[in-house]
């Protein structure tokens, strides 16, 4: 498969605090990869730095070809990188409907992805349509950030601990979504839940103190690989 994405010796700071100390990571095409590690671990920034919320100090990151160091956030975007944050964060005052009709607006992607697409992936999207997000459950904001980054036509989606906190039946519905999208674009999640990211992933990577220190695919995740860098 072709590589997407390629992180190579990425290094980054906040001030003069340094996060990130030698990354290297990448994603092919229609490929799921898990991102691994403790809290604290460089997870979200290695996320901020791909999708240039945050400037790498050193290593190189390449997306589709193109040399993203430096690029500006709105570059990056458009190149396809379809990031659902930690957090959340849709727009509040706003309804599903607009929330899915911004996102789309604010990319000039061509693609597939349209709102009945997004509401068949997320029936209880189609049933909340016209609610304004700030009224949504937990679970179903995560749905809609999700198919927010979906209507942008994305190459790549990034998933931030997209199953953290949810109800066990949220968590099933949106783990059968990623599912449903493995081989249609490529896929980096972040998230903890082992059994989870075993069945979908097609290789992982853990991080261990803003380092790189195993790939591998999910059945070489051994007892003792799991205990040392994920505390399960």
């Amino acid at each position: 498969m072709k590589t997407l994405l390629d992180l190579k010796g990425v290094t980054a700071f906040y001030g003069a605090s340094q996060a990130l100390f030698g990354v290297d990571l990448d994603v092919a095409e229609g490929e799921v990869v898990a991102l691994m590690g403790r809290n604290g671990m460089g997870k979200t920034t290695t996320v901020r730095t791909v999708s240039a919320l945050l400037r790498p100090r050193e290593g190189a990151i390449t997306f589709a070809g193109h040399a993203t160091r430096g690029m500006a956030i709105h570059r990056v975007a458009r190149l396809g990188i379809g990031l659902v944050p930690e957090g959340r964060r849709c727009f509040a005052p706003l309804s599903v409907e607009e929330n899915l009709t911004a996102a789309a607006r604010a990319s000039d992607r061509p693609g597939g992805w349209t709102q009945t697409r997004v509401e068949a992936l997320f029936p209880r999207l189609a049933e909340r349509r016209s609610q304004r997000a700030s009224t949504l459950s937990g679970g179903e904001q995560q749905m809609l950030a999700i198919g927010r980054a979906l209507m942008t036509n994305p190459r790549l989606l990034v998933l931030d601990e997209a199953t953290e906190g949810l109800a066990p039946v949220v968590r099933q519905e949106i783990w059968a979504a990623i599912h449903q999208l493995k081989g249609d674009l490529a896929i980096l999640v972040i998230d903890k839940t082992l059994k989870e990211l075993r069945q979908v992933a097609d290789r992982c990577f853990l991080i261990e103190r803003g380092r790189t220190v195993w790939t591998g695919e999910p059945a070489a995740l051994t007892p003792e690989l799991t205990d040392r860098y994920l505390g399960v």
